[in-house]
């Protein structure tokens, strides 16, 4: 597959989400968090996603990769959330129509309830992090995610990327925006164990 920056590319990834019926879960006493599988080229012209390095000084998930994200505010919504906590975390001001689709809502075990959404970024602007809450941030091409063997299920769902371990919940939602966005195929999470330093 090609993973040219493209409208193409976002046609493909918007239709395949489309026909997915994500599954979606009430908060109940769960912490709701909503994240950005976000999309944008880098300097070659391909396709990427943002991935963060979190701070190692912060009270949950501290050094943790993940994808830029946070708690809903009062009276939110996932998409209104996503997009507010990605510009604050890597600097990127997008608007509603960024948003292509949704995937499963993901439960950790750390008590967050977490909605994934997947965003088209269509520009080139520098990615700024956080300094409250990010300590780097990085343009991963999508083909790291297509690679054979990038993605392990033993001991526990992890991608190989950027010559590190990302495991669940950001692998697990990896997993399933490679599986219907790029492939079109009907995937759902079911039960991903995470490991235990993301259980905190």
């Amino acid at each position: 597959m090609n993973f040219d920056f493209t409208d193409e590319l976002r046609a493909h990834i918007t239709a395949n989400l489309a026909a997915l019926e994500p599954t979606l879960r009430e908060p109940g006493g769960l912490r709701h968090a909503a994240v950005g599988v976000v999309l944008l080229p880098d300097s070659a012209g391909r396709a990427c996603f943002v991935l963060t390095r979190r701070l190692a000084t912060l009270r949950r998930h501290s050094g943790q990769w993940a994808l830029p994200g946070g708690r809903l505010d009062v009276g939110e919504v996932p998409a209104t959330a996503a997009l507010r906590e990605i510009h604050e975390e890597v600097g990127l001001d997008l608007p509603a129509d960024a948003v292509l689709g949704r995937l499963d809502d993901f439960v950790s075990r750390s008590g967050h309830l977490i909605s994934p959404l997947v965003v088209w970024a269509a520009e080139h602007a520098g990615l700024v992090a956080s300094p409250d809450e990010v300590r780097a941030v990085y343009r991963v091409p999508l083909e790291e995610l297509d690679h054979p063997g990038s993605l392990s299920l033993e001991p526990l769902l992890h991608f190989a990327l950027m010559d590190t371990t990302v495991y669940a919940p950001t692998a697990a939602i990896l997993y399933q925006f490679r599986e219907v966005g790029l492939r079109g195929r009907d995937v759902h999470f079911g039960h991903i164990e995470q490991p235990f330093f993301a259980w905190q």
